[in-house]
């Protein structure tokens, strides 16, 4: 009997004790690691999200660049880090779920190192040319390609990015080919393809609306299911003649897996009010991107959605950074 009341003490003791030290939280600086480097999608959100949650956490929101390995370098080191609620992933589709099966290096799994806190944004995406490109509709994109079969160059923030994904499957539907050139990023990426260096990519319409805007670049198709608000006058790519084409990109945080629960729904009501300011939802519709406000349930229903959509694909096409 006296053993029994022991272990309960305990373990009254332990709960209580965590109850505790989680209230106590935040009582130091928080990183928000970003797998990309400044002025990508990701980075981009992460900037305009992290003043809020310093405002209401009241402590520094850091931004911490860590780019390299298509993600996996940013994402092992915070699946390696303390379960504290200080060290989290600001990650997006491939970081978090295909990079380990991309670069064939299984540092981490996304539902097994990683607990969801909430999503950020939603982004669709464009297929855009440059100028010097002698292609105004996918149709005449599709007949130049089969002139000259690998001729046109594809750029890629990197292997298997939701990007990279979206090429491999325009190439397979339209039955064409090019040369991928795959970055450490998308701004290195969209640095090259301004300058002429390659031909065309897909790109986030956050990244790729000033660049259109500007006629730096020529919109061709979203892959959306229905157009665009901000590119009202670009076709989907089924109202473009080829069906099947659409993807987006999400942005979210995840923390490693033992993080406090109270410390991951504190943080998920943050983000919450942080996405519900109209001077936040504003940054983000000026950038042709939407926020996305859901628990953390929901967010792992829709990361494994997401990597049994696009797993098989990487499979089939034997996509390997290796």
């Amino acid at each position: 009997m006296l053993r029994i009341f022991f272990v309960l003490f305990s373990l009254i003791g332990f709960f209580g004790t965590n109850t505790v030290w989680a209230q106590k939280w935040p009582d130091k600086p928080i990183k928000l690691v970003v797998p990309y480097p400044p002025g990508g999608n990701v980075d981009t959100a992460a900037r305009i999200v992290s003043p809020g949650m310093q405002e209401a956490l009241g402590q520094p929101v850091i931004v911490d660049n860590r780019a390299g390995a298509g993600g996996l370098i940013a994402g092992e080191f915070v699946a390696k880090s303390a379960a504290d609620g200080y060290t989290l992933f600001f990650t997006a589709n491939s970081p978090l779920l295909h990079a380990p099966i991309i670069f064939n290096r299984p540092a981490y799994q996304w539902d097994k190192d990683f607990v969801a806190v909430g999503m950020v944004s939603f982004t669709p995406i464009v297929l855009q040319v440059h100028p010097s490109v002698n292609a105004r509709t996918v149709a005449e994109l599709i007949e130049l390609a089969r002139r000259e079969p690998g001729k046109l160059t594809m750029a890629t923030p990197s292997a298997g990015t939701t990007n990279h994904l979206l090429s491999e499957l325009f190439q397979s539907l339209a039955g064409v080919s090019f040369t991928t050139v795959h970055y450490k990023g998308n701004a290195p990426a969209t640095t090259d393809l301004l300058a002429g260096q390659v031909h065309m990519n897909f790109d986030q319409v956050s990244v790729a609306l000033p660049y259109i805007r500007q006629g730096r670049v020529r919109a061709l198709a979203s892959a959306t299911d229905k157009r665009v608000a901000s590119l009202a006058d670009v076709p989907t790519f089924t109202e473009a003649g080829l069906k099947g084409l659409e993807g987006a990109t999400f942005t979210g945080i995840v923390a490693p897996i033992g993080t406090p629960r109270d410390v991951v729904m504190r943080l998920n009501a943050v983000l919450a009010k942080v996405l519900a300011e109209k001077s936040v939802i504003d940054k983000f519709d000026g950038i042709g991107t939407e926020v996305r406000v859901v628990t953390p349930e929901q967010f792992h229903v829709y990361l494994k959605n997401e990597y049994d959509k696009w797993t098989p694909v990487i499979k089939r096409a034997g996509i390997s950074a290796k």
